[in-house]
């Protein structure tokens, strides 16, 4: 995909990044649409993608590397997101 269409690309939080015994708030898993598979995914590797609160405020966050062979991504974000973010929208500015 071009630069051009990435920008502005929405996708969903599915959940924090997680290990057997603690979940990484800072870490969040991210699903966009149209990639289905890790190689489509590492297209958008260092893109920032932002959530709006609904308080208004406007948390960054950066995609590091995919999660996974079903083209979910892992972003790291400022400050972890809170627990009412997921399953809402970040896109890709």
């Amino acid at each position: 995909m071009t630069e051009s269409i990435v920008k502005g690309l929405e996708g969903l939080i599915t959940g924090y990044r997680r290990g057997g015994n603690r979940q990484i708030n800072k870490h969040m898993l991210l699903k966009f649409q149209k990639y289905d598979s890790d190689k489509e995914a590492a297209q958008l590797i260092g893109k920032t993608v932002v959530w709006l609160s609904p308080a208004g405020k406007r948390l960054k966050g950066k995609i590091l590397r995919p999660h996974g062979r079903n083209g979910v991504v892992r972003a790291r974000f400022e400050h972890g997101l809170p627990g009412e973010s997921i399953g809402g929208k970040v896109t890709i500015v």
